[in-house]
């Protein structure tokens, strides 16, 4: 009881409100997008069946998070894999595959929630580690972490999808965003430690190109799309 007195505590309690508010928004963007297209009430099981899955798999990444982060290619190719979802998701190619001949959407919820679990997988590796680096082995502030993160993705994804039917431009953004945190995670690969640390604007640089490629590729795809 004492320690929950402590300045220290509480501290740890505003670093951790801080880390989840700022990590937790690109998940809720990539949530926005694999959901939007399908109707209404399907959103909402797709938003919830998926942070569901995805409370289950931050508990577990908590427990092997730092030592799968030490595994070289691990991030390289999970980087690979944010830029396909990204590419996928501004060329709407999920919603699409997932329709059938007559119009209606066929399945289309099981390829959102796999589409945000997999892009969860990569990208809540860096918010587990910051907030399990943050507790500092209390697991109080480790539980709190983990279960802030949560509505902040839910309640997050929920709003962006509304904000994206009333400015299709955001869907842009948001593409561009799962394309930034490719770059990044690529270049955070152990296996690229020696180079990043040597040269920190290469991380900007990468990001930037991710951001470029997915926009640039999705757009392309898109007129293709249009023009067969």
């Amino acid at each position: 009881m004492e320690t929950l007195l402590t300045a220290d505590f509480w501290f740890g309690i505003f670093k951790i409100i801080w880390i989840d508010v700022i990590l937790s928004g690109d998940n809720a963007v990539v949530i926005a997008l694999a959901a939007r297209a399908l109707p209404p009430e399907q959103q909402r099981k797709a938003i919830l069946w998926g942070c569901g899955f995805a409370i289950v798999m931050r508990i577990s990444l908590t427990v092997v998070a730092a030592k799968l982060m030490q595994l070289p290619l691990l991030e390289i190719l999970g980087g690979a894999l944010l830029l396909w979802i990204g590419v996928g998701l501004l060329k709407g190619e999920e919603a699409a595959d997932a329709t059938s001949g007559n119009g209606k959407p066929r399945g289309s919820i099981f390829v959102a929630i796999r589409t945000i679990l997999l892009a969860d997988l990569v990208m809540c590796l860096d918010n587990v580690i910051a907030v399990a680096a943050t507790a500092q082995g209390d697991m109080r502030l480790l539980i709190f972490g983990l279960a802030l993160s949560i509505p902040l993705v839910l309640f997050g994804s929920t709003l962006m999808i509304k904000l994206m039917e009333r400015f299709p431009w955001i869907v842009m953004l948001g593409a561009g965003l799962i394309g930034w945190v490719a770059g990044e995670t690529i270049v955070n690969d152990h296996l690229l430690t020696s180079v990043s640390q040597q040269y920190p604007a290469l991380r900007y640089i990468a990001a930037a190109c991710g951001a470029a490629f997915v926009l640039c590729l999705g757009h392309w795809l898109q007129q293709r799309k249009r023009a067969s």
